[in-house]
């Protein structure tokens, strides 16, 4: 068995499609002339309203970087005790909790969508349980109607992370329809991106009032002060970065598809090896790639997967691993014994997330394929 070529440069798991260097210049002129830097400037008020018709959100508020929108949005929703969330899941999403002062409960996640599981949901609410902090999982999401109907029943209230959900939609309904309020991150490895930021959708236009005035100190006016706010605004030159890469979103996820489908044709012949598929009805937001490797019936084990691809120059992850609840901040909690997690415990040694962006070439994406069968076969 002859083994494949490696690849000169490193190919790695995410590039950002970086757009004409001479549009993002003729928005800082604009920048320059205004003398306006920050503090919702004409960019950061432009893609605002263009973020809203994308995304088909009622209203959205723009923050610096995901994880300050998340810990802005359990302070405007009044969190507090317990919330429950998942483990497999990245640092942030956890650790905003904590933030908060609040104690994160961890749910099993499904063992196909590996989102968080309603029916591992509801035996972990308690007097103590304020709210459900959902994850949508390399785009694809959470159950979310069974989750928003959880919340009714029990009065909780729900955020989503949608940091791999930009795009996604539920047989035709935007992921942000859904819960008390969606978080999109706009970090450089994601689909659409500000270099850092991010973003809260919500249906109720009090909550948008207070989100924005949490983000920005709590000022209301110049000398007068209604909330403990944080800075968390997005800037004018993030924005206007953003309002260009918004313009070529749509060709992206439209090359993304076309490599997922070389992908999927080449590897899901594999034996231990497929790819995670879109669940039924939903348009994904083509974030991630992601295989799973069978600890029982694949020839290696991921982790020797992993390891033997960087021989060909190819460097994958192993998103989510390890799990949150393994974190030395967390295992001491009950619900992040590992026996209490099975799904999630699988998920996180078998997963393996693919380089996926739209400027790798159809070669490029069969050379990657050459090296994920050749390791299987035997080689590497």
């Amino acid at each position: 068995m002859v083994p494949p070529r490696p690849f000169d440069a490193p190919i790695y798991v995410a590039r950002p499609t970086l757009p004409p260097l001479g549009d993002y210049v003729a928005r800082l002129e604009e920048i320059w002339k205004s003398a306006w830097l920050t503090n919702q400037g004409a960019q950061h008020e432009e893609l605002e309203r263009a973020l809203v018709q994308y995304l088909g959100a009622r209203h959205l508020s723009l923050f610096n970087n995901g994880t300050i929108a998340l810990i802005v949005a359990c302070r405007a929703l009044r969190l507090g005790g317990e919330v429950i969330t998942t483990p497999f899941t990245f640092p942030a999403t956890a650790h905003v909790l904590s933030w908060n002062g609040i104690t994160p409960v961890f749910a099993d996640i499904d063992a196909e969508t590996l989102t968080i599981d309603p029916d591992a949901i509801e035996p972990l609410i308690t007097s103590e349980t304020t709210g459900i902090l959902g994850v949508h999982v390399y785009g694809t999401p959470c159950a979310v109607e069974r989750i928003d109907g959880l919340a009714r029943y029990y009065g909780l209230r729900v955020i989503y992370d949608g940091a791999h959900a930009f795009g996604t939609r539920i047989s035709g309904i935007p992921i942000a329809s859904f819960g008390d309020a969606t978080m999109f991150s706009f970090h450089a490895t994601k689909l659409f991106f500000t270099a850092e930021g991010g973003a809260l959708a919500m249906a109720d236009p009090a909550l948008k009032q207070r989100i924005d005035l949490l983000k920005n100190f709590g000022i209301k006016d110049e000398e007068t002060v209604v909330l403990a706010g944080i800075n968390g605004k997005m800037n004018e030159l993030q924005a206007a970065l953003g309002l260009i890469v918004l313009a070529q979103v749509d060709a992206e996820r439209a090359r993304r598809t076309e490599i997922a489908a070389i992908y999927r044709s080449r590897l899901n012949s594999i034996e231990g090896i497929r790819l995670i598929a879109t669940s039924p009805g939903v348009e994904s937001s083509q974030q991630y790639c992601v295989l799973r490797v069978d600890t029982v019936g694949a020839s290696l084990c991921r982790d020797s997967l992993y390891e033997r691809l960087k021989r060909f120059n190819i460097f994958t992850r192993k998103y989510f691993h390890p799990l949150c609840s393994q974190f030395s901040c967390y295992r001491q909690l009950p619900s992040a014994q590992p026996g209490r997690l099975p799904n999630a415990e699988r998920a996180a040694r078998e997963v393996l997330s693919l380089p996926f962006y739209g400027a790798l070439s159809n070669d490029e994406v069969q050379r990657i394929c050459d090296a994920i069968e050749y390791c299987c076969r035997g080689g590497g």
